[in-house]
């Protein structure tokens, strides 16, 4: 059996198992409800990602030092937002089903790293391709740059992990306490936003004063990004479920109505 290692709780479990939505706290309830979900987040995705990209590349002025180059900004920024959201999101899941020893939650945080170190590379990635024309190089090794990387590295880190260790009960708590680790440096990473804009970019720095259509872009690419990170994760969590659980009674069941 999975997860069979530690007692959970008795407090929580009687919390969750009185509440109506309960039955999607376990793989098998949240299984249809993801395929429902998809369809539904994709578009969203798609219909935020076209408006976010139309405001960024034809709409938004052009900094006037950085010139068209500016515009990665709108892929850049919204990523890293992301990224660092999904850091979170993978912590918190890991810790809830490695404390609590919640199936569910620990499957999550495994679906949903692999989407977040996506996010980090398309930030990294963006930056080198910003610092070529702007540095000179296509990486400088400053802070925020650093701590995303840092964070990079510890999504794979827990990867490995739940790819070596054959203890699942092992696997979690060593993943967690990994991810808890990186907590402070996502912190400092977006609280450096502002305060360490100018140090971040040197004199190429964009400007305060942002216009409407880009805050708007920023907004709009920010929420089809998360829309889709949220489609790529249902898709491997589905994916995880059906791995983690094929020994069980729904699952076989579910295999002979599809032969």
């Amino acid at each position: 059996m999975f997860l069979t290692e530690k007692p959970r709780p008795q407090g929580i479990c009687r919390y969750l198992e009185n509440q109506a939505w309960s039955r999607y706290c376990s793989p098998q309830g949240f299984y249809p409800l993801a395929l429902a979900l998809i369809p539904w987040l994709a578009l969203s995705a798609l219909v935020a990602c076209a408006a976010g990209l139309f405001l960024g590349l034809f709409i938004a002025p052009v900094d006037p030092h950085q010139r068209e180059i500016s515009r990665i900004v709108f892929i850049h920024v919204p990523a890293s937002w992301v990224s660092m959201l999904l850091y979170l999101a993978t912590t918190a899941t890991a810790t809830i089903g490695w404390a609590y020893n919640v199936r569910l939650a620990v499957l999550a945080a495994q679906a949903l790293a692999p989407t977040g170190l996506l996010f980090a590379f398309l930030v990294l990635w963006t930056g080198c391709l910003w610092g070529k024309p702007i540095w000179g190089d296509w990486w400088v090794w400053d802070l925020r740059t650093q701590l995303e990387l840092a964070q990079a590295f510890l999504f794979i880190g827990f990867i490995v992990l739940h790819m070596v260790l054959e203890n699942q009960q092992r696997a979690n708590k060593a993943g967690a306490i990994l991810l808890q680790a990186g907590v402070l440096g996502v912190v400092v990473n977006f609280t450096a936003e502002q305060s360490w804009t100018a140090w971040h970019q040197g004199k190429h720095a964009v400007p305060v004063d942002v216009s409407y259509s880009e805050w708007a872009s920023l907004l709009l690419m920010s929420l089809g990004l998360l829309l889709y990170g949220g489609v790529a994760v249902l898709l491997r969590l589905r994916c995880v479920i059906l791995e983690r659980e094929r020994q069980s009674d729904w699952v076989a069941r579910r295999g002979r109505l599809l032969q």
